[in-house]
């Protein structure tokens, strides 16, 4: 009967002008909740009867979606550790009650922003109970390959803030001036010592100690120099002796014209450097192309080391921990080095809004959302991780609340529909009388 048609489709206006009013209500109370998605909710009409005659009405029904794909704006904050992504592409967490089991199966979760911290065990977790998930670098800081289509790589992100670290000595550089006067018949043919620092496998100081003898000729100058290397942690044992002969032409006076190798590792010429088995392992020592300046030299008449350096550091404590926006996790140490302890992949999916939406802003792939891939940030279609930052809520509460003044009056006017159904089927009864 159409009268009552009238009347039911008046019941599922209010039913669906309720199911708005329910996530406007949701999305207004998550105005201030960080990385919130609103809920949107659409009406699709219902047709009962579409042909000619007595006409039925069918009604609406609500359909609500959570629309994952749209981001709020990004406030910067003092935690090196709050997280939010920057475009496409969401952070994977697990649940501490996961992790707490210890079972080595995490359930991944997605998120697009968090605030971490770490706990008593050194995990990154939020306030919330998330952990944040990454691939584990190796000792090096280098970041193995892990597969891409499943979340099996990922572990919890676990900082040891006791943590020390150190790295061993493999290069050094010499940049020395040795007295061309030295070299002249009868100079007194003084030796010249340099001790070097080094770092070996366990970040202890030791020494690698250099002597210059000069070759004193009866007449005339030799240009000639005995360099002789000796290991501070072998005892003073020699670990290289080398001839130097220096050019005193016009064009390149001054610089190394041969190296000839007594004991030790032979001198490359293309790269002006020579090996020593120190205590740790080989040691690579540059001395200078031939030819060159930056190396050893022999000017003027005076012994000038002009420029050392090395690679390797002394054993240093974690001081604090920052995440760049391609997601590798770096420790900071108190010797000035640092090192890449974890990755922080973002994973990406077609359809994001297909996703299972969970508490605490986290999400789950579904069928719905399509298969996920966990890209490097900043590669492919995602975006980058933007540190000491959160994202905002992504609800327009001026907006929210002018959908809740449509439906309010969408919802009187259909009360107001049944009232009057109501009216004609007592007008109805009343016929009877």
């Amino acid at each position: 009967m159409t009268i009552s048609s009238s009347l039911n489709a008046g019941v599922a206006g209010l039913q669906a002008n309720a199911t708005r009013l329910a996530s406007i209500s949701d999305n207004i109370a998550n105005s201030s909740t960080f990385g919130y998605k609103r809920v949107q909710t659409d009406f699709q009409s219902m047709v009962i009867s579409s042909n000619g005659g007595t006409y039925s009405a069918g009604g609406v029904r609500a359909s609500t979606e959570r629309l994952i794909d749209q981001r709020g704006s990004l406030v910067s904050t003092a935690n090196a550790t709050d997280l939010a992504v920057r475009g496409r592409g969401m952070l994977p967490v697990a649940q501490l009650t996961d992790v707490n089991l210890a079972n080595g199966s995490n359930q991944m979760f997605l998120t697009t922003t968090g605030s971490f911290r770490t706990d008593a065990n050194g995990y990154l977790r939020s306030d919330s109970g998330l952990v944040l998930m990454g691939w584990p670098a190796q000792p090096d800081g280098s970041v193995p390959t892990f597969p891409r289509d499943t979340s099996d790589g990922l572990e919890p992100v676990q900082i040891n803030v006791n943590q020390f670290s150190g790295e061993p000595t493999t290069q050094l550089s010499l940049g020395v001036n040795l007295p061309a006067t030295d070299t002249d018949a009868g100079s007194a043919g003084d030796v010249q010592y340099l001790s070097v620092e080094y770092f070996d496998n366990l970040g202890t100081s030791e020494n690698i100690n250099i002597s210059f003898t000069p070759t004193v000729p009866a007449t005339g100058t030799s240009n000639e120099w005995t360099m002789q290397l000796t290991d501070s942690a072998l005892g003073g044992a020699v670990v290289g002796e080398y001839v130097l002969t220096f050019d005193d032409s016009r064009s390149a006076g001054g610089t190394l014209a041969s190296v000839t190798t007594t004991t030790g590792g032979a001198y490359d010429a293309a790269t002006g450097n020579i090996v020593i088995n120190a205590e740790g392992g080989p040691l690579e020592i540059n001395i200078g192309q031939l030819g060159a300046s930056d190396g050893l030299t022999q000017l003027s008449d005076s012994f000038a080391p002009v420029s050392i350096s090395k690679d390797g550091s002394p054993v240093g404590n974690m001081t604090n921990v920052e995440v760049d926006p391609n997601g590798f996790v770096t420790a900071f140490f108190d010797t000035g080095i640092n090192r890449t302890i974890y990755q922080i992949p973002l994973v990406d999916l077609p359809n994001p809004n297909g996703m299972v939406a969970l508490d605490q802003q986290t999400y789950l792939p579904s069928p719905e959302s399509g298969s996920f891939f966990l890209w490097d940030a900043g590669d492919g279609p995602t975006g980058d991780i933007v540190s000491y930052a959160r994202e905002e809520s992504a609800v327009d509460v001026a907006g929210e609340l002018t959908a809740m003044i449509q439906t309010q009056r969408a919802y009187s006017s259909n009360a107001k529909v049944i009232q009057t159904v109501d009216e004609m089927l007592q007008e109805t009864t009343n016929i009877k009388r």
